[in-house]
Parts: structure tokens; sequence; C-alpha cells
């Protein structure tokens, strides 16, 4: 039987997929095991926003770890494309988000404390950025930082890319418990979205609380592009691909489980969301819907860092709505862990064991 790698990492989705490169990167030995296809649950059904950060600047840790994002992402998804060929459909597009007006001061105190570029825009302002707009509440901001990635196209990327940097790849290879995962390597990461917490409970610090939020997302096309930026309304976003595929997204639904699935009321709410926020997109061809399982904490924040009680686990969940947004940050401490550095944010924050707190108002919510 040949050597156990350094790392063995239980999930094969865009955390553990990122976490693996970074790992290889810096000279571990590393293998990704998946009880499915790589990359193909929610990190594949997600919309790839990046919202703009400043790391140096940020006001929490998971604001932190989205700003390292941010700022890395054009220099990965570089990286990526001269290793494999591949385009993971990386754009700086811009974004407009429609706040609240009980919400805008604190939102544009979060905003300003990190440096982040934004303008409100006057309705004429609004019309000159974006004229096929709709009437649409909320007071728009102009975020020029905002970008989007293309999640399939990216995830294809990143598989391609770490096979070339050398992490063995293990689909359709079911983990079925820390014990066994322990006897494949010298440590373990559990980064199996809201799958980890089937291997939490079975730890000395029981299970956390990842649960799965059913997500659902439209994607409509249209025979050229009627608008350039995402708009952010709340929890809800119009993704506009340079092709003219439009992404509209997306519900949340915690007491679907983990039942994937489309159904007609939620398909028709996000359609009726786009033609209002664009009325253009009443022509538009309804291509496909689908929806994703997005792992979800007691207090929004992910689960980064060792395992209590366990010298050699450690885990990489819990990201919920953010999982592109803050994959580079994950992937960057727990590098920075396993080689002995100090880490880019405090892990305590992320602390499986930690008494669920509201970590305060994130500065972007979708």
């Amino acid at each position: 039987m040949g050597k156990h790698p350094d790392v063995a990492v239980v999930g094969g989705g865009i955390i553990g997929l990122t976490c693996a490169y970074f790992l290889a990167r810096a000279g571990l030995s590393v293998e990704v095991f998946d009880r499915g296809d790589l990359g193909k649950e929610a990190s594949w059904a997600g919309a790839g926003i990046l919202p703009p950060g400043n790391p140096e600047r940020a006001a929490t840790a998971v604001d932190r770890l989205r700003a390292i994002g941010s700022q890395r992402f054009p220099e990965f998804s570089a990286e990526l494309r001269e290793l494999t060929g591949l385009d993971n459909g990386y754009l700086r597009c811009g974004g407009i988000e429609f706040l609240d007006t009980a919400e805008v001061g604190e939102v544009l105190q979060l905003w300003d404390a990190e440096g982040i570029a934004f303008e409100r825009l006057t309705p004429a302002e609004l019309r000159s950025y974006e004229p096929r707009i709709g009437d649409v509440e909320g007071e728009p901001y102009l975020l020029p930082g905002c970008a989007q990635v293309r999640n399939p196209r990216h995830l294809q990327a990143l598989i391609a890319g770490c096979a070339r940097v050398g992490v063995k790849l293990h689909p359709h290879t079911p983990i079925h418990n820390v014990t066994e995962a322990r006897d494949r390597a010298g440590r373990v990461l559990i980064a199996a979205g809201p799958w980890s917490e089937s291997f939490l409970a079975s730890t000395a610090c029981s299970g956390p609380g990842v649960h799965p939020v059913r997500g659902q997302i439209v994607l409509l096309k249209t025979p050229s592009r009627t608008f350039t930026r995402v708009l952010m309304l709340g929890k809800r976003y119009l993704v506009p691909r340079f092709d003219g595929h439009v992404l509209i997204g997306s519900t949340e639904e915690p007491k679907a489980g983990f039942e994937k699935g489309n159904t007609p009321e939620a398909v028709a709410d996000l359609i009726a969301l786009a033609t209002r926020t664009v009325p253009a997109l009443q022509a538009a061809e309804t291509v496909k819907c689908w929806s994703g399982l997005r792992p979800a904490s007691p207090d929004g924040c992910p689960f980064i860092g060792p395992v209590p009680g366990w010298d050699n686990v450690f885990v990489a969940t819990g990201h919920f709505r953010a999982g592109v947004q803050l994959s580079l940050g994950t992937a960057t401490a727990i590098t920075e862990l396993f080689t002995g550095k100090p880490t880019c944010v405090p892990l305590a924050a992320f602390a499986v064991d930690r008494v669920p707190h509201s970590g305060g108002k994130a500065a972007f919510r979708s």
C-alpha cells in the first residue's frame, strides 16, 4: 500500500478544492475524496458574485475573508488560466446595490471604513449606467469594484489546476466517518458542505449545526446584453453574463432539507423579480433552472480550524451563500495553519465550539 498523503480533504466543492490547491502549492501531498462528482453541488450552482473589498480595513473576520478573495481573484484566475488553459469567466463588471433606507447608514459606514469605492446614484444617473432598468425599491449605490466569475467554468479550471499541481482526486469515493478519513492521511480536512455535520457529529465536540438551505436559480437568455452590472437587491440578485445569459437568484429554503429541486412558485417569483427589475427581460428565453444546497451555520459564519478533541482533524465548512467569495481567504488560512504560519484571520472567530453570535452586520448580503 502506498504512502499516505499529508492531507486528506473530504469534500470536493469549491472550499475543499481551493484548500487542496493551496496546500499542494505549499508543498504538501493532498488527496480529495468526494461522494459524487467534484464541484457539482452548491459550488456549481451559485452565481459567482465577488463584492469589492480591502482586507486591511475589513470590520469583521468574515469580511476579511471576503476581501481577501476580492483582492486575489484576478491573479488567481490568471494563474489557473496559465496553468490549465481554461478561462473561469472572471470579469470586473461593477455592481449596483439597492439598499433599504433603514440600513443605508450602517452599510455605508462599513463600506467607508473598509475603503470600498461607492457612489449614490440619482434616478437619472442610474439610468445613464443601466438604461433598461425598471422601478426598483431601495436606494441605488454604484460599486465599481464588484466582479463576477462563472461558477461551472471556475470549478472546471480549479479541478484541472488541482490535478496539475499534484492533488490526487477521488470522485465517487465516499468517506463515511472521521475515523475512516484519519486512516487515509496525516491530517484530515472536513469540507463537505452541509454533509460535514454527519462527520462532526461523531467527534468529541458533537455537531456544530451545519445544515442545508436550498437555493433556487433561474437562467435566462437574451440575444444581446440588456444590462452590464450585477444588480443586488437584498438577498436576491441579477447577474449578467457577457454572452447574454442572466442568472436570477436566489431563494432561501431551510425547510427543504437535503431535497434539491425547483418549484413552480419559486421559479415564477424569480422571473417576476427579473422582469420588474429589467422589463426588457420579459422577452428573454428561460433556459433552465436548478437548485443547490448551501451549508449554513447557526450564526452565519463558517467553521474553519481544528476540531476539538482531535489532533489531526480540521474543518472548513458552513460558508452558506458565500463559498466563492470566501474560498481564497479560507484556503489561505488553512494553508497557513497547516504550515505553521500566523493566519490571515483570527481563527477563534470561526471555531467549531464557539458560542453562536451575531458577528456584526456583514458589509454585503448577496
